[in-house]
């Protein structure tokens, strides 16, 4: 692919100095933006590559490896979906998002690390609750949860998407259960279930001084003004979507390997920086079955405000896993489902179209082609110093 003409680190590297005077930023903040900064640049060292068959010599600087970064994504992305192989079973899976109401999200704007956490627990809880009732599925299901916290305006819209195969072991680990072809299981039961769930550990944080309140929501101190708040949330319809289902183990790969490592903007959607502004494409979601693709511009100082605000806690997981995924009994569950769906070999191997997807993704971690013979493999004959911020970086001129 090639490089895109604007790049997330060409705004930050134009305007940062400027926004970070302008703000008192928290460290970690700080340290997404001077990653995304140094990106791929002589102030994180680097290396020489020199063709295995020709003179050709180039440098090649080091990644930050941050998670926020761009640039940073396709070799972690290529890593996990490789783990990943192994784990597919010969069923559809389902594609289930959990949304947090705004005046919930406006509480995780000051405790991301206390409500992202919320949001994991009870909507792990809501599936294996509901998929564990007789009544609906009567099954232990495994799935795991990929946590967004943007919307593609960059506004903040915390929302956890979760991958489910259809079925699971039956509640004595006899025999599979599956679930009816296209239908997982009832989001209004799942809506409610959720609603309840995270309203009562919403309190239990509350109750244990586990919340801070700033800005807006300082008066939320109060027991009795956040019960207020939590009021009318308790009438409310929470948004719990179930898509279509992917079908097979080779959809969902082919889906996982375009979307499990975003960040809140790939460098592909910016497309301008001027006058003081930065020009992105977005998708308008509003109007079901009318996806639209807009043009958004706003001031420099807007659009890092609206990146900055999904950086995450240090060490916070994004991605987790949940009942037979869990990482303590993993591989024996599994072994297990696979022994009682008694699928085809060929079924459990993603298909063409998921290895075109897989084996992109994986070209960052093979060797790379010499461009100018093209016969020989880029091999690494020699390394360049590092530099700690704000020394100066060294001349490679």
């Amino acid at each position: 692919m090639p490089r895109p003409a604007l790049e997330l680190a060409d705004i930050f590297r134009k305007h940062g100095d400027a926004y970070r005077a302008a703000h008192a930023l928290p460290r970690q903040q700080l340290r997404v933006m001077r990653a995304i900064e140094t990106c791929r640049t002589a102030a994180l060292g680097g290396h020489l590559e020199t063709c295995s068959q020709c003179d050709f010599t180039r440098i090649s600087y080091n990644s930050c490896r941050n998670r926020h970064c761009p640039k940073c994504q396709n070799t972690e992305r290529a890593k996990w979906l490789e783990r990943r192989k192994a784990e597919l079973l010969p069923v559809e899976y389902f594609h289930v998002v959990f949304t947090v109401p705004e005046p919930i999200a406006r509480i995780a704007f000051y405790n991301p690390e206390a409500v992202y956490g919320i949001l994991f627990r009870t909507a792990a809880e809501t599936l294996l609750t509901i998929a564990g009732d007789p009544k609906h599925l009567g099954a232990q299901i495994g799935f795991f949860a990929i946590l967004h916290t943007w919307g593609q305006n960059l506004r903040h819209h915390p929302h956890l998407h979760c991958v489910v195969p259809g079925g699971g072991l039956a509640l004595d680990s006899q025999r599979w259960t599956g679930c009816r072809p296209g239908f997982f299981l009832s989001v209004r039961v799942l809506s409610r279930l959720f609603r309840r769930l995270f309203l009562q550990a919403l309190e239990a944080a509350f109750r244990n001084g586990e919340l801070q309140w700033f800005g807006e929501l300082e008066a939320l101190r109060d027991a009795a003004a956040f019960a207020a708040y939590l009021a009318p949330l308790r009438a409310t319809e929470w948004v719990v979507y179930a898509k279509p289902p992917f079908g097979g183990p080779a959809q969902v790969l082919a889906y996982l390997g375009r979307y499990t490592h975003r960040v809140a903007i790939s460098n592909q959607r910016l497309l301008a920086t001027q006058d003081g502004t930065v020009t992105f494409q977005w998708k308008d979601y509003r109007h079901a079955g009318r996806e639209k693709s807009r043009t958004m511009t706003l001031a420099a100082d807007e659009f890092i405000r609206r990146f900055l605000l999904h950086t995450l806690p240090p060490g916070f997981q994004r991605i987790r896993h949940f009942g037979l995924f869990a990482n303590r009994h993993r591989r024996k569950k599994l072994a297990l489902c696979r022994q009682l769906l008694i699928g085809p070999v060929p079924e459990l191997l993603p298909g063409p179209a998921a290895c075109r997807v897989l084996a992109q993704a994986l070209a960052s971690l093979s060797p790379v082609p010499c461009p100018r013979c093209g016969l020989g493999r880029m091999i690494r004959t020699g390394s360049l110093p590092a530099y700690l911020y704000p020394a100066k970086p060294p001349d490679t001129s």
